[in-house]
């Protein structure tokens, strides 16, 4: 199976990461033609030779109308009493040189009670030297939606980058304590980050990974001065994203793993822990700027590894013989509500030749003692079942296809040398209500698309 390992014991950032993927590519010389051919105004992508403790890699340079984002100041450098120049900004002892995504709420515009933004004063720069006429221009989440939807990628590339931001957008929404739709993005600032975000997702793309394996990540320690305080390690919104993600602290005193960084993981891996048994075929180096006692990188190993388990799954089972199907049809859909990965039933002959049914619930080994508790709620058994088994799964994915009607979502899945495609069945319905058309009509249409013949659901 071919695998992806990222080594990330000095976290993450979207920069690094990118970088590493890149020396693994074939066509480096079209990657970086392909990502400065995106139109994002002002951005440049270069790929520059770097060496940290030793280790060659490549650092990736995202430039904003010629700048690359200025390592901030240590916190013990920064002055007691801020000049106004420094005012708007948090600046953050950050371990790499990465484009972190400024955002806030709107009710903190005047204030800028701004978290992961220390290039916040580069980006007012830049909006004043190149004709924003000094006004401090914002971009909502649709707005960057729109705008990565308009770059000339594979819609499989801009779906993950849309995840991506819509994952970051979730978590700063959380961390001011706001909606969503009051999370805005720097207009200015957002768009080194959009390169970074959709240079892994393309890099991604190329590479066709069938598993990607991540290490525990480190996110640094201690905590980083802002123009109104002092904010713990990890930061709030990186924190909120890597919830459920295995990390540590260590002895690095900052902040090593971004927003950025921490969203790209979450969304792209399958599994984290130490290497999979593999054989190596390609390493990459992505180099951050700072320099540390150890060296400042994020390693990408591809290569081939066995087929194994791809984690753990629980069945909890229970045998029924005094519900109806009606109450049973209920509790299926409440478990699944609750939690539970997949709930079916399986018709038996239960005691005294009693008819009956086999549920079984399917869930997370972390949920188990949830999801027993509402399947005796939910139901009239007395007990049940739980077997753990392990798993093998394909990496989810999603597209599009355009029909005569409009657009139908494609639902994607690769891994183990095969690749599953199948329409939406909701847009599939959708489109048929809306025009007047029979279902089948609609569903030809979307697969005639993919090239498929009806009978047929997936590509191989």
């Amino acid at each position: 199976m071919k695998t992806l390992y990222l080594e990330c014991s000095m976290g993450a950032a979207g920069d690094m990461l990118m970088a590493a993927l890149y020396e693994l590519l074939e066509d480096k010389a079209g990657f970086l033609a392909a990502m400065n051919g995106l139109d994002l105004p002002g951005v440049r992508v270069e790929a520059q030779k770097a060496v940290t403790c030793g280790i060659a890699g490549t650092h990736m340079a995202v430039t904003v109308h010629g700048r690359e984002e200025e390592e901030p100041p240590a916190p013990e450098e920064l002055p007691h009493a801020h000049s106004r120049r420094e005012e708007p900004c948090h600046l953050h002892e950050h371990g790499h040189s990465h484009h972190p995504e400024h955002k806030h709420c709107r009710q903190h515009v005047h204030d800028h009670a701004h978290l992961h933004s220390h290039e916040h004063r580069q980006a007012h720069e830049h909006a004043h030297e190149h004709g924003c006429g000094g006004a401090h221009h914002h971009a909502s989440p649709g707005y960057i939606a729109g705008l990565i939807d308009s770059l000339p990628l594979p819609e499989e590339v801009r779906a993950h980058a849309r995840s991506v931001y819509e994952a970051i957008a979730r978590a700063e929404a959380k961390a001011h304590g706001c909606p969503v739709a009051d999370v805005h993005f720097h207009e200015v600032g957002a768009l080194d980050a959009v390169a970074d975000v959709t240079g892994v997702c393309y890099a991604l793309y190329l590479l066709q990974p069938e598993r990607i394996v991540v290490s525990p990540i480190q996110v640094g320690s201690g905590a980083v001065r802002c123009a109104h305080g002092v904010m713990p390690v990890p930061a709030p919104a990186t924190a909120n994203l890597l919830e459920g993600v295995p990390i540590y602290g260590g002895s690095v005193q900052g902040e090593l793993c971004t927003p950025t960084g921490a969203a790209l993981l979450a969304h792209f891996a399958q599994q984290f822990g130490p290497m999979p048994m593999m054989t190596p075929q390609g390493v990459g180096v992505g180099v951050g700027s700072k320099t540390f006692p150890q060296a400042n990188c994020v390693r990408a190993f591809l290569g081939e590894a066995g087929e194994e388990a791809d984690g753990e799954i629980l069945e909890l089972v229970c045998n029924l013989d005094d519900m109806t199907p009606e109450a049973l049809s209920f509790a299926c859909a409440r478990l699944l509500e609750e939690g539970a990965l997949d709930v079916y039933t399986t018709p038996g002959t239960m005691k005294k030749g009693r008819p009956g049914w086999v549920l079984t619930a399917l869930c997370p080994p972390g949920r188990e003692a949830e999801l027993a508790r509402a399947v005796f709620r939910h139901t009239a058994t007395n007990g049940l079942r739980v077997r753990r088994c392990g798993k093998y799964f394909l990496t989810p994915g999603a597209g599009q296809v355009q029909t005569q009607w409009g657009p139908v979502g494609l639902k994607l899945a690769r891994g183990c040398g095969v690749t599953h495609v199948k329409p939406e069945f909701d847009d599939a319905a959708a489109l048929a209500q809306a025009n007047g058309l029979p279902f089948d009509t609609v569903w030809k249409a979307a697969l005639a698309q993919l090239g498929l013949h009806p009978e047929e659901g997936e590509v191989r």
